[in-house]
C-alpha cells in the first residue's frame, strides 16, 4: 500500500469517527466512506460487489429479520411489558446498593429478549427508573442501573445480529456461541452490577432521595404467561440443541430430530402471543407488525451490517485489511489489543458499538486462526467490549433515553458506568483470551 493511501485510509477512517461522533446516519457514514476508499484504490466495483456479497447471505439475514419480527409482535400484544413488571417486582425485595444490583441484572435478563438497547431501555427505563427513585436511589443511579444493564446480554439472544455474525465469521453455530458466551456474560453482569452498586454506596446515592410528582405503576396486574412469552422462543433453541433431548426425539419418533432454525422460534412465538392476546389484538395487527418488524430489520440492523461490508471492501481494495493481518501475524498480541481496545474506544465516542465490532469481525476475525487465536474467542470478545463501550457512553441512544425519565445528563451516567465497563471489560478479556 503506497504512503499515499496509508495516509488517506486513515484520514478516512478519522472522517468515519467523527461523523458518526456528530451523529450522521450510520449506514451513509460506512457507505461512503467504504466507497471512497474503493474509488480511490481504482476498485469502485468492488463496493458493489460487497453489496452484492451482503444481499446473498440469506443464513444471516433470516434470522434478525425474524427476530426483528418478533419483537414488534411483543410490543404490540405488550408481552414484553409484562415480563418487566414481573421481573421489577423481585427489586421490592431489595434495598439501598442491592436495589441497585437488583436492576442491573434484571435489565441484563431483559435485554436477552427485547435485544435493542434503545428499546430495552425505554420499555425497562419507563418502570425500573421511577421505581428506584421512589425507593430513594438518586436519579442518576437509578438511569444508570437501566443503561448499564444494556451492556450487551442481548448477544445470548440467538437472533442477535452480533451474535450472528461471530457465528458467521468463526464458521460455528449460533448456539455454540451461546453456549460459550453465557457464562462470560454472567460473570461481566454480576461485575458491572456489583461496582455500580459500590460506586453508588460511595456516592451515597443508594438511599435517601426523596422522590417528588412520580407516576405510581404499582397497581399494574401481571398476566404470568404473557411475561413468559419472550423468553419462549430463546428457550426452544437452547432446548433444541441440547443431546439429551435430540436422543429423546428419536427414540419417540425413530426419525432424525430436524435442526430448528432461529427464524422458526420466533415465528412460533408470535402465535403464541396472538394465542394469548387473541381478545384484544386482531390476527392482521399480529401479522402487519410481525412484516413491519422484518422490515425494520432488514433496514436498520441489516442495513448497518451491510455498509459495514462495504466499508471493509474499501479498507481492502486499498491494502490496508492485508497489511494490519500481516502485522497480527508477526505480532498475536497487538490483535487481542487493538481489537478490543479499538472498538471499546470507538463505541465510547460514537455511541454505538455496531460499526466498530461489525467491521473488524468481518475484516480481521475471520482470520484469527492466522494469528493464534480462535475466531470465536476474538469475535466475542471484540462484540462483548464493544457493548460495554457503548455503555459508558454519553451520546449512546439508551444514555439519553435513561436519562431523559430521571431528568440528568447522561454525562452523570457516563462517569458512574466508567469504572464499572472498563473493569468488565479488562476482566472479560483476559478471561476468554
Amino acid at each position: 500500500m503506497s504512503i499515499f493511501q496509508n495516509i488517506l485510509g486513515l484520514i478516512t477512517i478519522i472522517a468515519m469517527i467523527v461523523l458518526l461522533v456528530k451523529k450522521y446516519e450510520s449506514r451513509m457514514v460506512l457507505f461512503s466512506c467504504g466507497f471512497f476508499l474503493c474509488v480511490v484504490a481504482f476498485k469502485p466495483f468492488d463496493a458493489f460487489n460487497a453489496f452484492s456479497t451482503a444481499m446473498k447471505n440469506a443464513k444471516v439475514i433470516e434470522p434478525i429479520v425474524a427476530s426483528m419480527g418478533f419483537a414488534y409482535v411483543l410490543k404490540l400484544t405488550e408481552c414484553d411489558k409484562h415480563l418487566v413488571y414481573a421481573l421489577s417486582k423481585v427489586l421490592k425485595f431489595a434495598n439501598g446498593a442491592m436495589l441497585v444490583f437488583g436492576a442491573v441484572i434484571i435489565t441484563a435478563i431483559i435485554n436477552i429478549s427485547i435485544t435493542s438497547s434503545s428499546g430495552c431501555s425505554a420499555a425497562v427505563g419507563a418502570i425500573i427508573i421511577p421505581f428506584l427513585m421512589r425507593m430513594g436511589v438518586h436519579p442518576a443511579i437509578s438511569a444508570c442501573t437501566v443503561f448499564l444493564g444494556t451492556y450487551g446480554s442481548a448477544n445470548l439472544n440467538p437472533g442477535y445480529a452480533q451474535t450472528i455474525i461471530v457465528a458467521d465469521v468463526s464458521k460455528s453455530s449460533v448456539i455454540d456461541v451461546i453456549h460459550y458466551e453465557a457464562i462470560y456474560f454472567g460473570i461481566s453482569a454480576l461485575i458491572c452490577a456489583s461496582l455500580l452498586s459500590l460506586v453508588a454506596v460511595f456516592l451515597k446515592e443508594h438511599k435517601g432521595y426523596v422522590a417528588q410528582d412520580l407516576a405510581n405503576d404499582a397497581n399494574f396486574k401481571v398476566n404470568a404467561i404473557k411475561a413468559i412469552i419472550p423468553v419462549i422462543p430463546v428457550a426452544i433453541l437452547i432446548i433444541s440443541h441440547i443431546q439429551g433431548v435430540k436422543d429423546y426425539y428419536e427414540q419417540i419418533f425413530s426419525n432424525k430430530m430436524p435442526d430448528i432454525k432461529i427464524s422458526y422460534a420466533m415465528i412460533f412465538g408470535s402465535f403464541l402471543a396472538f394465542l394469548v392476546c387473541m381478545k384484544n389484538v386482531k390476527s392482521a395487527d399480529i401479522v402487519k407488525k410481525f412484516f413491519a418488524g422484518m422490515g425494520e430489520g432488514f433496514a436498520h440492523v441489516y442495513g448497518i451490517i451491510t455498509c459495514a461490508l462495504i466499508f471493509v471492501a474499501g479498507l481492502k481494495a486499498i491494502g490496508f485489511v492485508n497489511e494490519l493481518i500481516e502485522l497480527m501475524k508477526a505480532n498475536p498480541n497487538i490483535a487481542s489489543f487493538a481489537g478490543n481496545t479499538g472498538t471499546f474506544i470507538l463505541a465510547l465516542i460514537t455511541g454505538s458499538g455496531d460499526a466498530a465490532a461489525l467491521s473488524f469481525n468481518q475484516a480481521v476475525t475471520i482470520h484469527a486462526n492466522d494469528f493464534g487465536i480462535e475466531p470465536m474467542h476474538l469475535g466475542s470478545a471484540i462484540t462483548a467490549v464493544a457493548g460495554l463501550g457503548r455503555s459508558m457512553s454519553p451520546i449512546a441512544g439508551a444514555a439519553i433515553i435513561c436519562a431523559g425519565y430521571a431528568k440528568v445528563n447522561p454525562i452523570e451516567l457516563a462517569k458512574r458506568n466508567a469504572i464499572p465497563t472498563i473493569v468488565a471489560s479488562i476482566v472479560y478479556v483476559l478471561i476468554t483470551l
